[in-house]
């Protein structure tokens, strides 16, 4: 049992969250473009991609726990790790199986949607994958892809694919409410980097924190916070959206709070952990927001 715990943990249960809230707005997009949806390739996509998010984290937790940047690290709440291979290390082989184990399932589910689908699925199954592996030892040296790679995998992956699962080809009004979790969760990451920049910059990680400093590296979070509003309004002028989508600027309540604690804590990590806590709610409530105001606009 207590072998069990500790192979939960380095999943990171509590942020798996916000994977289902991206696969809905998936599921909204095609249900408003196409209007029928599989069930079962529903449950099948999402269990994809959860299966890529404990993939992920579970790498990340193994490749921090080898690299020795978890006892650098200070945790919060909402960064850090999980804490639990410093530990016990014992259990480090254990998550590195694990790892591979749920990147295989992805890789099994994908390529059974890539057979009865459609073989246009595949490249955006196979970057993936990529960025699963090769986020914490090799993205995170080049502060573009670091900034970028979380939203790739979270809004132009994981909304994008789960609409071509369901609807059976690609789509403006995917592409386009995919970018509300790209720049959201590229966000998410971001500001995470803030309390890490040392332990980051001793194992040759190269974000922006550290490239240009945590206060230039506000500027670009507060541009990437405003820019998810822009493509909801550009969705809706266009028609890509229906008019109800407007549901999706409630969640414009939390951003002047969060802009106010980005420019006034970035350099104090204590004071910024109500912040963090802000983001993520930010990062579950806005997808979730959109996709409900498609639901309610599909005439069907």
């Amino acid at each position: 049992m207590k072998d069990f715990k500790f192979l939960l943990d380095p999943m990171r249960l509590p942020f798996l969250i916000l994977t289902p809230a991206c696969v809905v707005l998936g599921l909204a997009t095609a249900i408003w473009t196409s209007g029928q949806v599989n069930w079962f390739h529903f449950f099948l996509v999402l269990i994809g991609a959860l299966s890529a998010h404990i993939s992920v984290n579970t790498f990340n937790e193994y490749f921090d726990f080898k690299s020795g940047l978890d006892a650098k690290t200070t945790r919060t709440p909402f960064s850090g790790g999980s804490g639990m291979l410093p530990e016990n290390p014992e259990m480090g082989k254990a998550a590195l199986i694990m790892a591979w184990v749920f990147l295989v399932i992805t890789a099994v589910i994908g390529i059974y949607f890539g057979v009865r689908i459609g073989l246009g699925i595949l490249p955006l199954g196979i970057l993936g994958l990529l960025l699963i592996y090769f986020y914490t030892e090799w993205i995170t040296r080049y502060p573009l892809l670091c900034l970028i790679a979380p939203g790739m995998g979270f809004g132009l992956l994981m909304v994008m694919g789960t609409d071509f699962v369901l609807s059976g080809g690609y789509s403006w009004t995917a592409f386009i409410a995919s970018l509300v979790p790209f720049f959201l969760v590229s966000n998410l990451l971001l500001l995470n980097q803030f309390p890490d920049v040392e332990a980051d910059q001793s194992v040759g990680r190269k974000h922006y924190p550290i490239q240009i400093g945590k206060q230039k590296s506000s500027l670009i979070y507060i541009s990437f916070l405003l820019l998810p509003f822009a493509a909801i309004g550009f969705g809706i002028a266009t028609g890509l959206f229906p008019l109800s989508s407007l549901i999706g600027f409630l969640s414009l309540l939390l951003v002047l709070p969060i802009i106010k604690g980005v420019l006034a804590h970035a350099e104090e990590t204590e004071k910024l952990i109500p912040t963090l806590g802000q983001n993520v709610i930010i990062n579950l409530v806005t997808p979730v927001l959109v996709a409900v105001g498609m639901f309610i606009g599909w005439p069907g």
